[in-house]
């Protein structure tokens, strides 16, 4: 299995970690704004706009981190970390995976496309953890 995941190149999973994180961020603003309704995320256990605010504002950091982080470890600048940066992508990889676990089991939208878009940042996360450096 990872021998297949280092068939994907270190670009490529940067690449689909931009489009993941992108997609996230772009989720939760839509969520923010009023366009996707709160019900269809948190598995539709948000009883009012309110309480899910704060979920998606907190995703929503979470989000802009991992993406700058992605865009670090793409371009492989910080060398002399290169430890540290394997264990951020490795918590990336179990914090995804769990989201994705999550959103089996939630509503209609998170099982069809949040789901989806998770899978596409577990596959990057796991890409760039077993990169060596």
């Amino acid at each position: 299995m990872i021998k297949k995941l280092r068939k994907i190149n270190m670009e490529t999973a940067v690449f689909m970690g931009i489009i993941f994180y992108s997609m996230t961020i772009l989720i939760h603003v839509l969520i923010i704004s009023g366009i996707i309704p709160f019900t269809w995320v948190n598995g539709g256990r948000s009883e009012s706009f309110a309480t899910q605010l704060p979920i998606s504002i907190i995703n929503l950091i979470i989000s802009i981190v991992g993406g700058v982080f992605t865009l670090i470890v793409g371009r492989n600048i910080l060398y002399k970390y290169k430890r540290a940066l394997t264990v951020i992508c490795w918590f990336f990889v179990v914090l995804w995976s769990f989201g994705f676990i999550q959103q089996l089991f939630g509503t209609s939208f998170e099982k069809m496309v949040c789901s989806l878009i998770l899978s596409l940042g577990v596959i990057s996360n796991v890409r760039m953890a077993i990169e060596k450096r």
